[in-house]
């Protein structure tokens, strides 16, 4: 079985991208804390690159932003590519399959402007 769940913080904005074919993806790195402490006593965290495809990619890159919270569950993938150099290159990251938006900085930042104004 092959399935991953996360939960962490945006690192950038997401941005959708048009493939030739007209598909939809976005590419975003979660930021995810880990469960327990180092030798130093501090959490370390981890920079998991996520792909999202189609309308999951249009509605996170719609409504989500930097900061904000996500679940996401989906599979893990590997894949290679060759650079200039020819030099082979693999990546693993996760393909979602479900987006669960849990928190929004902005909307923080929102409240925090709607009780200054009143």
């Amino acid at each position: 079985m092959n399935q991953v769940v996360l939960v962490g913080r945006l690192t950038e904005d997401p941005s959708v991208i048009e493939t030739e074919s007209g598909k939809k993806y976005t590419t975003v790195k979660l930021a995810v804390q880990r469960a327990f402490k180092n030798t130093d006593g501090i959490y370390e965290t981890d920079f998991i690159r996520c792909v999202l495809w189609n309308g999951i990619a249009a509605n996170t890159s719609e409504f989500c932003h930097t900061g904000d919270i996500l679940g996401i569950k989906g599979r893990l993938q590997n894949r290679s590519y060759e650079t200039e150099d020819n030099e082979i290159k693999y990546i693993t990251e996760v393909i979602a399959e479900r987006v669960t938006f849990l928190s929004s900085a902005n909307k923080d930042k929102s409240k925090d402007n709607q009780k200054s104004t009143k």
